[in-house]
């Protein structure tokens, strides 16, 4: 279990057993397999306290800990997170050198502890470009929990919806190419266990924080029949309460994947 959460103590939060008062309205037959996060408003959130930008991303680790607790307790399969965008290379190098300093801190001070919960972790994106000491700690990392059971961690990092269809293009092509694909063999199928997050099932859930209502190039393949939840609530204020809210709106969607219902 994690000892603390970064921040004060009354953040933390263990994993939660099922018959904890906070699932209380989960209607677990109707839980989504794969929720993804765009986990927005850190900088809002810090102007909105009088403080700087990178509080505020310091403020959205400490969320992260609590949603990726809940997420276990619900026995969620995958929970993906959009951590650092392709382009979000065009912030500030301040706010950048901060944002690659916090991912390495948090590998070294959770590892073990994700580890112990089962919890397998993959990077999505593109290694190349991050610091090279990060890329072994990312690699270390999924080395280490790659035969864990539990939920699939997924956290984007140098990561576009775009830029991953087009290395799953690249990589077709090469096939093709070389003679040993044929045009026939290219089929959804192919398509998905070529992306970043082969082996997951498709996103049944999407969040995003801080008001804006856009995919804003992530997992654009992933989430082509995902449910939208949209809260104005800025990423560190985002609670586990709030995460379990969005389990219950999604157990009352009506979800017919371009067919009818059958009643």
């Amino acid at each position: 279990m994690w000892k603390k959460i970064f921040g004060s103590a009354d953040a933390y939060k263990e994993i939660p057993k099922r018959d904890d008062p906070l699932f209380a309205p989960i209607e677990w037959e109707k839980l989504p397999r794969h929720v993804a996060v765009i986990m927005d408003g850190n900088g809002r959130w810090a102007k909105g306290q009088g403080l700087i930008r990178t509080a505020g991303h310091k403020a959205g680790v400490k969320t992260l800990k609590g949603i990726l607790s809940t997420a276990i307790g619900l026995g969620l399969d995958a929970l993906t997170v959009y951590a650092f965008s392709t382009e979000n290379w065009k912030r500030p190098t301040t706010e950048v050198d901060f944002l690659m300093k916090l991912f390495a801190e948090y590998l070294e001070k959770e590892l073990q502890e994700m580890h112990d919960d089962n919890v397998r972790i993959r990077f999505l994106g593109k290694k190349e470009g991050m610091p090279k000491s990060l890329q072994r700690q990312m690699s270390d990392a999924e080395r280490l929990m790659a035969n864990n059971t539990g939920i699939h961690f997924n956290v984007a990092a140098n990561y576009g919806g775009q830029d991953e269809l087009l290395r799953v293009m690249q990589r077709v092509a090469a096939q093709a190419a070389a003679g040993s694909l044929k045009q026939e063999e290219v089929d959804a199928e192919l398509v998905e266990s070529l992306l970043d997050t082969a082996g997951d099932p498709p996103v049944d859930l999407m969040i995003r924080t801080s008001g804006d209502q856009r995919l804003s190039n992530f997992l654009l393949w992933q989430s082509a029949y995902a449910e939208f939840y949209f809260t104005d609530k800025n990423w560190p204020e985002f609670t586990p309460a709030d995460f379990v809210a969005a389990m219950t709106d999604f157990a009352h969607r009506d979800r017919r994947f371009g067919g009818l219902n059958k009643k």
